[in-house]
Formats: structure tokens, sequence, C-alpha cells
């Protein structure tokens, strides 16, 4: 599943995440794949993850970062000269 960070504490060790439907969980430093945890601001950085749970206490897990791919560099305009 895709959403978006909202926050994470790093002193706390825990954040949010919003699925693309507004759903709000919690996630734990923990359960970032690899460790790679979101450092400064990380509001609106897109993430994959998997929610674990049930209904009244669902959270993110084996959360990744997205990489979107790089556009392409733009071409030259050529001179009407």
């Amino acid at each position: 599943m895709r959403g978006k960070m909202l926050w994470f504490n790093e002193e706390k060790d825990h954040g949010g995440i919003s699925t693309l439907q507004g759903e709000r969980l919690y996630v734990a430093g923990a359960s970032f794949i690899g460790g790679e945890r979101p450092k400064g601001r990380c509001a609106g950085l897109p993430v994959e993850f998997v929610i674990v749970g049930r209904n009244d206490a669902r959270e993110a897990d084996e959360c990744s970062f997205v990489v979107d791919a790089e556009c392409g560099r733009a071409r030259r305009r050529r001179s009407g000269r």
C-alpha cells in the first residue's frame, strides 16, 4: 500500500503515515526496512507499507520510501540560425 509521511519524531522513534484513502496510521521506527528511518522534515514523503493489526489498532509495518523514476534531461532547443 502507498501513502505519505505525516511526521516522525526521531527522539521518540515513531511517527504517523496517511494512506491514500486518508486513514492515519502509527509507525514505529523499527518498522522501516533496513533501519532507514526518516530524518528531519519528512512530511509529504511517499512511502510503501503493509498494514498490520486489527481494526481498532492498525499500524504500518515494512515501510520503505518510494523513489520516483528521475525525469530525463530536457532537450536543448535548436536555434533557427
